[in-house]
């Protein structure tokens, strides 16, 4: 039986791609490559198509014989999903209405989601605990808890049990430097700041630095990529040996600020990295920071890259194999 990876040409789902063919799955990549790279497909069968053309979807169910599938598919900007709701909607909650149809159809009754810390909001405590509030504060994390929701009443009704991944700052690449973080336009801090390494901007902003944290500068907790495809791999082996459905926090556990990531960045890559200080952007949280002690404990997840200078520098690693992302 095989794996169906839905998002598979993205960032997060190459290297879970790559994890599981490491681990001896065998998979089936399906993307519609709106922001992720063919050139970044590590199956042997690969579909270019979107999940909301439900009848391309059915074919690739009746094709196959799967048994699970990891969906990692939608659009991720918070500042363009504040500007463009019904685009994220339509791509993000029809699309897993479409894809959970469809397994349901099809008697595919195990799934797990990639979902994301936004759900949350602005916490009211760090670190915070999966059964904290989930108030999100953009369309972005209401479009993923609806998608969780929506799982839940599918379990109800159909029995297709779930495991949802809420994801902190994923970083880092594989550390073979053949896969790595490729997004246009980018937005994540540690591309941004090794892009100013690699000359192709002249600094990087730091958006505040009077917030009450020991720079002043927002804390984020960086969670290195491959430890997230280890993550995605425990869920599906916890599905299959528990048949049960639940909600897992994903994040180092340790905070970094912008300040400590730019001076790290200079030390891996031996550039100066010019800063320069910008006003706050509105609806930062000061410290996001997760507790993943359910993940360790229930799912036996144990993270092996979990130092900032190791997420920098196979983040580094990649950039000078591919200065121009994937482009040739």
């Amino acid at each position: 039986m095989s794996i169906l990876i839905v998002g598979g040409a993205g960032y997060i789902g190459s290297h879970v791609a790559q994890y599981f063919i490491d681990n001896n799955e065998k998979i089936i990549t399906l993307d519609n490559l709106q922001s992720g790279h063919k050139q970044a497909v590590i199956s042997d069968k690969f579909y270019h198509l979107d999940i909301r053309d439900v009848d391309s979807l059915d074919k690739v169910f009746r094709e196959n014989d799967i048994e699970a599938v990891i969906h990692l598919a939608a659009n991720s900007l918070v500042g363009e999903s504040i500007k463009n709701p019904y685009e994220y909607y339509h791509n993000n909650v029809y699309g897993m209405m479409c894809l959970l149809n469809s397994m349901k159809n099809h008697k595919v009754n195990k799934i797990v989601f990639s979902s994301s810390a936004a759900v949350y909001g602005e916490p009211k405590r760090i670190p915070i605990l999966e059964s904290d509030d989930t108030t999100p504060t953009n369309t972005y994390g209401e479009t993923k808890l609806a998608m969780e929701k929506m799982m839940k009443w599918f379990e109800k009704a159909y029995g297709i049990k779930y495991i949802s991944l809420r994801y902190f700052n994923a970083a880092g690449a594989h550390p073979n430097g053949n896969l790595g973080e490729d997004h246009n336009p980018e937005t994540h801090l540690i591309p941004l700041v090794l892009q100013v390494a690699l000359g192709k901007r002249d600094m990087i902003n730091i958006f505040g630095n009077d917030y009450p944290t020991k720079d002043g500068t927002c804390i984020r907790d960086y969670i290195h990529v491959m430890d997230l495809a280890s993550a995605h791999y425990l869920a599906l082996e916890y599905l299959r040996k528990n048949s049960m459905s639940d909600i897992f926090n994903l994040g180092n556990g340790n905070g970094y600020s912008v300040r400590e990531v730019i001076e790290c960045a200079r030390i891996v890559t031996g550039h100066k990295i010019p800063e320069k200080i910008s006003s706050r952007r509105e609806g930062d949280p000061a410290v996001l920071v997760a507790s993943s002690e359910r993940a360790k404990l229930i799912l036996g997840w144990k993270p092996k890259y979990n130092q900032l200078i190791k997420i920098i520098s196979d983040a580094w690693n990649f950039y000078k194999k591919h200065p121009n992302g994937y482009e040739i």
